[in-house]
């Protein structure tokens, strides 16, 4: 039975990352509003998004109170469903892969393997985790069916940072590595777009990322530098990039999320999106979910990171709400209590062995 001290340290943990997305969510919003009107900029799909994160993450961290294994199981289903029977996820030209649409049904797909393995480690059923994981497993097959490399890797790597998440004894370290990882992601992309790495290394990854999308975030790294405090204003990069004025079926997106705030809200765009990821692993450090949900869910919103990074993941809604769902899902607390893990949790095991209360 939960005592009072424990529920107390709970909900004082709750509340102060929940006051840290607050602010860094509200920050947010109000400097994209900031640098719209400097620049007489459309910050409408950025607020957009922003409302779409913190709604996913209401009602993620509801349905991770009342259904903590059906919540997430629902919501697997549904992203795989979704990508399935409508790959594209909005209307609007068909854009050459690895482009607009491709990205964003990877991160769908990611989120979904994601959602699947955190109800596998939530429920105490064997029978009902194996048919998890096997959801998880079908969703990286659906990702090689419908022709997706980027989904079937970034799923591949959520199943193995979740079976690993078993064996996990302490979250904070591998939550530091999440990070650490997104930072690389996001330097080496800059470094494509400002051309500093050796001869053949650009060339193979310009082949692998398309030569156009290199010419975007050429022109998003010209624009961060012209207007480095404020940048050009939201939803203003169509209007200035060469590249996208050259392309019949641009979307007048940079395609990585960094560079497109780099290059349409400054120093600071990019400074508050790194707040807000850093937010939700905050979030998960402090999470009261046993500690494989709370590293599946990080490895799977660290694989969207790395996704929206090298595409345009960020602008479609339906991977907004995605990914403040699955947050909300692996920082609730469930009314009923949950299975420990016995790998992950050492200490609370040797202490009920000797009849002891673990600290709180």
């Amino acid at each position: 039975m939960t005592s009072a001290l424990d529920t107390d340290g709970d909900g004082e943990r709750r509340n102060v990352s929940d006051a840290a997305g607050v602010a860094v969510l509200g920050a947010c919003a109000i400097w994209s509003l900031v640098t719209a009107a400097v620049h007489d900029g459309r910050p409408e799909g950025f607020l957009l998004a922003v409302l779409a994160v913190a709604a996913g993450y209401a009602a993620g961290r509801i349905l991770g109170v009342l259904l903590p294994v059906t919540g997430p199981c629902a919501g697997a289903l549904a992203g795989l469903t979704l990508s399935v029977a409508r790959p594209r996820l909005a209307p609007g030209p068909e854009i050459v892969a690895p482009l607009g649409h491709a990205g964003a049904t990877a991160a769908v797909l990611t989120l979904s393997a994601g959602a699947a393995c955190c109800a596998a480690w939530a429920t105490p059923v064997p029978v009902v985790r194996l048919g998890l994981w096997l959801l998880a497993g079908g969703i990286t097959v659906a990702g090689a069916f419908l022709g997706s490399t980027t989904a079937v890797v970034t799923c591949c790597a959520v199943l193995l940072c979740s079976l690993a998440a078993g064996r996990m004894r302490r979250r904070g370290p591998w939550l530091a590595a999440l990070a650490v990882t997104a930072a690389l992601v996001t330097g080496l992309i800059w470094a494509v777009a400002g051309n500093v790495l050796a001869g053949g290394l650009a060339g193979s990854l310009t082949d692998r990322l398309t030569a156009h999308r290199v010419d975007l975030w050429r022109d998003a790294l010209g624009m961060a530098h012209g207007e480095a405090g404020l940048g050009v204003g939201p939803g203003r990069f169509g209007e200035l990039s060469g590249a996208a004025a050259r392309s019949t079926l641009s979307d007048g997106k940079p395609h990585s999320a960094p560079l497109q705030l780099a290059a349409e809200q400054g120093v600071v765009g990019v400074v508050l999106l790194a707040a807000a990821f850093c937010w939700v692993l905050f979030a998960l450090w402090r999470a009261p979910r046993p500690t494989p949900v709370v590293l599946t869910a990080g490895a799977a919103l660290t694989a969207l990171a790395a996704v929206a990074a090298i595409g345009n993941a960020l602008s479609f809604t339906t991977v907004s709400v995605g990914a403040g769902l699955l947050a909300g899902l692996a920082t609730a607390r469930p009314l009923a209590e949950e299975p420990a893990v016995p790998e992950t949790r050492p200490e609370l095991d040797r202490h009920l062995r000797h009849g002891d209360r673990p600290a709180a």
